[in-house]
């Protein structure tokens, strides 16, 4: 899953990059907070030029690379509570509940 040039820096973060939520969610749950906030601290410098360079691109014909890169933004999205509000990967105060998510976004 290589990323567009430009986000060779997010290389060490690619593995964060995957293409479901259950995926993303499941990496939340078993990532420390350290990894956490080293990832969004990486990924959410380069937010806004990831949103145009994916932009640049129909949604019906993304590139490989671009798909990478809106990957990684989306797994950005999943630590962002835990890093920014909870300090915790998992949901406050939600013991054993979980959500699954039965259909996904088309892209």
């Amino acid at each position: 899953m290589p990323l567009p040039a430009e986000f060779s820096d997010l290389e060490p973060y690619a593995d964060w990059a995957l293409p479901t939520e259950p995926e993303r969610y499941a990496k939340r749950l078993a990532s420390s907070m350290d990894e956490m906030q080293a990832f969004y601290d990486a990924a959410f410098s380069r937010l806004e030029d990831a949103i145009a360079h994916i932009d640049r691109h129909p949604w019906d014909d993304l590139p490989e690379d671009a798909r990478t890169l809106m990957h990684l933004m989306q797994g950005l999205v999943m630590v962002s509570f835990p890093v920014e509000v909870w300090k915790q990967a998992r949901v406050p105060d939600s013991g054993a509940a979980y959500l699954d998510l039965i259909v996904e976004p088309v892209v």
